[in-house]
């Protein structure tokens, strides 16, 4: 289940409903660290750091055949980049798809929270591509980069940057200035509904990678966004299509 972006106003009632009717809840350290401990008293709760996750799946497994209603927490949304895709890979490698009842409850992935605090920027088409090389190869991942700005989409950017990741953002912003210009507006939002949320519109040239890290997430716009006020827009085109038949304001 998702937890959404952090903050309690942000998590779905359903997910509350799941956590406090679980008997055991799983998740990494982190995640587990967001949810109100008021929800986990009486409870399991079994956490592990990063790379745990196929361990901490497993043994949320085990619970479940015991006949433990059991949850496990992402942030954000658990189909984005989150435990519901491996969960199921197990299910199925294990060969347990009968024998388990499996709800994905989903939750306000980063990406939501960070466009709504930065505007409106993915009003139109947009892509999404972790720059995360653990389990896809920097080839894969910078082909993608290059098609959705080819194919003009807001480009969405998680896992920017790590202590061990240090150049790949550097690599998406040539390209991106590259294509779209040194001007193209940037967001960057870092702690999305979380504490210590930091939020800024930048052109493309003036990112400053070294200021970013895997807490970040950038929106680049397209060739369409703009900035309105502090805000970004990426207009759907409803201003050409509708303007004319509807006035305005003057």
């Amino acid at each position: 289940m998702g937890l959404g972006p952090g903050s309690p106003e942000f998590l779905a009632p359903a997910a509350r409903e799941a956590i406090a009717n679980a008997q055991v809840v799983v998740g990494y350290n982190g995640y587990i660290g967001l949810v109100d401990k008021r929800l986990l008293q009486g409870k399991e709760v079994i956490s592990t750091g990063m790379r745990g996750e196929v361990e901490r799946c497993l043994r949320a497994i085990e619970r479940a055949l015991m006949g433990l209603d059991t949850v496990i927490v992402s942030s954000g949304d658990p189909g984005i980049y989150g435990m519901a895709g491996l969960v199921l890979e197990l299910i199925e490698r294990e060969g347990l798809q009968d024998l388990m009842e499996i709800e994905v409850i989903p939750g306000i992935p980063a990406l939501s929270a960070a466009a709504a605090l930065l505007g409106a920027p993915l009003m139109h088409d947009f892509s999404v591509v972790s720059l995360s090389d653990l389990l896809t190869p920097w080839e894969l991942i910078i082909k993608r980069v290059r098609a959705a700005l080819e194919a003009d989409f807001v480009l969405v950017i998680y896992n920017p940057r790590s202590r061990r990741r240090t150049w790949q953002l550097q690599e998406v912003l040539k390209e991106v200035k590259k294509g779209k210009g040194s001007a193209l507006p940037v967001g960057i939002v870092r702690n999305a509904a979380r504490e210590g949320q930091k939020v800024a519109v930048v052109k493309a040239g003036d990112v400053d990678p070294d200021s970013i890290d895997m807490l970040t997430i950038l929106i680049i716009g397209n060739s369409q966004t703009r900035v309105v006020g502090s805000k970004m827009v990426t207009p759907r085109g409803y201003m050409e299509k509708y303007q004319h038949k509807q006035g305005s304001l003057k």
